[in-house]
């Protein structure tokens, strides 16, 4: 057995990859405007590394890459690639004028797939390893390696994989639990190994990449740290390939509300963790569920007696930590009609939005224009703004003017007016109901042949004038793309939602991605 050589450091790097392996969530396609939004609100958020994409995917994958590298001040950016030379030249091109750029690339190590994916031998696989890690180094310094479907390899030739990708100049190593099987004892236990077995791994920096199949994602990512791991890959929300990824709200604050456990530190602003999680939530159009640790709706919320009356003799009695810790503000800055821009500016600014003047001016117009039709403004009500205001004005589809009829003695009918690529059209139609023939008019007049999967309805605020959040499910094609729309009137809400889908639909056709499962 060879002696584990003391961590690098008892600091837990953040590699956040909620632009990469989060987009993988079905439907959760950015356009590259959402994407640069959301990387500069990741940076904000103080994430170490962010894994910006996959260049060699699609044009617009590289394209978005390339801008995020080129904005970032702080934060490294990685392009992920497959241990070939293709691959690698793309994610080059995509990173290379990031202020810290990072190639990250990947083979599979499990027997599984090494006779099923990739009809190699162990032998075979360890010379592509050593060779992509040496071509990726001729291009930088800072070179990962991930062994995919890391969990279910044998342990020896694991650490083979390792010690030569390693040698060949990886500075970081990634032990992935690729579908989730892991169990935390068993992925403590093969973390040890690894630093035990592994005579270079002094020289890198092992890290994890967890799925959340069992729904222990997070307790194997906190395991394998107390195991000597010190890179945590992790996702806004949890979002991610099939049941998601491991959360980075709960392991940083697992780190930081438990130190006497688990002595280490990052680098995240904390009070920007929910600030990220709703914009994450507004781009994707995938909803936090209400009892989602940290950021879910119902983490900081009380109704049992028993623990109200705890909790206002003492928060700490049934609160393990302060929801200002993490960015919610029970005091918010309530704005109405009557407030002007600066007060919108600085609220806008609080919440993590630097908007340039032309931005702001398109924010203040909608909020003058919301502030008339509720007595008050929130922050979530800003936070639909900004989205619907900023982010979707590249869309194909727009929708310009509804009007329904519907009631216990009419036939529902809708008329609609939609921007398509600039032009205007219009069209009436009928429906069971004035969602149905808003959807059927829009379907109509987009010539589209999705297919409405799911439909779900939530309020963002409190209060009968709080702004109805519509949430759909698309699928055309064999495309899926959930679509997103907020508005005081349930109905306006559910036709932005549907043309918001839509629109998802033709980025997913314009944008094909090549390979569709990763780590």
């Amino acid at each position: 057995m060879i002696k584990r050589s003391k961590p690098m450091s008892e600091r837990v790097y953040i590699f956040d990859t909620t632009l990469r392996d989060g987009e993988q969530s079905p439907g959760a396609s950015m356009n590259t405007a959402e994407k640069m939004r959301l990387a500069g609100q990741l940076e904000k958020l103080g994430v170490d590394v962010l894994e910006a994409g996959f260049p060699a995917a699609s044009e617009g994958d590289f394209d978005a890459v390339s801008q995020i590298a080129q904005k970032l001040k702080i934060t490294e950016v990685a392009g992920l690639a497959r241990a070939s030379k293709e691959d690698i030249d793309r994610a080059w091109g995509a990173v290379q004028h990031a202020v810290k750029p990072r190639i990250h690339t990947f083979i599979a190590t499990s027997d599984i797939h090494l006779k099923y994916k990739l009809n190699m031998t162990r032998d075979e696989v360890v010379k592509n390893a050593v060779e992509a890690v040496k071509y990726a180094k001729s291009f930088t310094e800072n070179v990962e390696f991930s062994a995919e479907d890391g969990s279910r390899s044998d342990r020896d030739f694991l650490c083979r994989v390792f010690e030569a990708a390693i040698e060949a100049g990886a500075t970081v190593v990634n032990l992935p639990d690729t579908v989730g099987y892991a169990i935390p004892s068993e992925f403590g236990e093969l973390v040890k190994y690894v630093m035990d077995h592994t005579p270079n791994i002094h020289k890198a920096i092992l890290s994890i990449h967890c799925h959340n199949d069992l729904g222990l994602a997070t307790a194997n990512t906190l395991t394998a740290i107390n195991a000597g791991a010190r890179q945590a890959e992790v996702t806004i929300n949890g979002i991610g390939e099939r049941a998601g990824n491991t959360s980075l709200e709960e392991v940083v604050m697992a780190l930081h509300t438990r130190p006497n456990y688990l002595p280490m530190e990052t680098n995240i602003r904390t009070e920007a963790i929910y600030p990220s999680s709703r914009l994450v939530s507004m781009i994707t159009g995938i909803l936090v569920q209400p009892n989602k640790a940290i950021v879910g709706a119902n983490a900081f919320a009380h109704e049992a007696g028993i623990h109200q009356d705890g909790v206002l003799k003492n928060p700490m009695t049934y609160e393990i930590m302060k929801p200002e810790t993490v960015g919610l503000n029970r005091n918010k800055l309530v704005l109405g009609k009557h407030s002007g821009r600066h007060a919108l500016r600085s609220r806008l600014k609080d919440m993590g939005y630097d908007l340039s003047d032309e931005e702001l001016s398109v924010v203040f117009t909608k909020f003058k224009e919301l502030a008339d039709k509720k007595k008050h403004v929130v922050d979530e009500d800003l936070e639909v703004i900004v989205t619907e205001g900023i982010l979707r004005t590249s869309d194909i589809f727009q929708l310009e003017y509804q009007h329904v009829t519907s009631g216990t003695t009419v036939f529902p009918m809708a008329s609609i007016k939609l921007s398509v690529n600039g032009r205007s059209v219009q069209g009436a139609g009928y429906g069971n109901g004035p969602i149905d023939a808003s959807f059927n008019t829009i379907a109509k007049l987009t010539g589209t042949e999705a297919e409405l999967l799911r439909f779900s309805v939530s309020a963002i605020t409190g209060g009968t004038d709080a702004l109805g959040e519509v949430t759909v499910r698309l699928k055309e094609n064999g495309l899926i793309a959930l679509g997103k729309g907020a508005d005081p009137d349930i109905i306006t809400a559910s036709a932005k939602a549907y043309v918001n889908g839509l629109n998802r639909l033709e980025y997913l056709k314009a944008h094909p991605v090549q390979a569709s499962q990763f780590m």
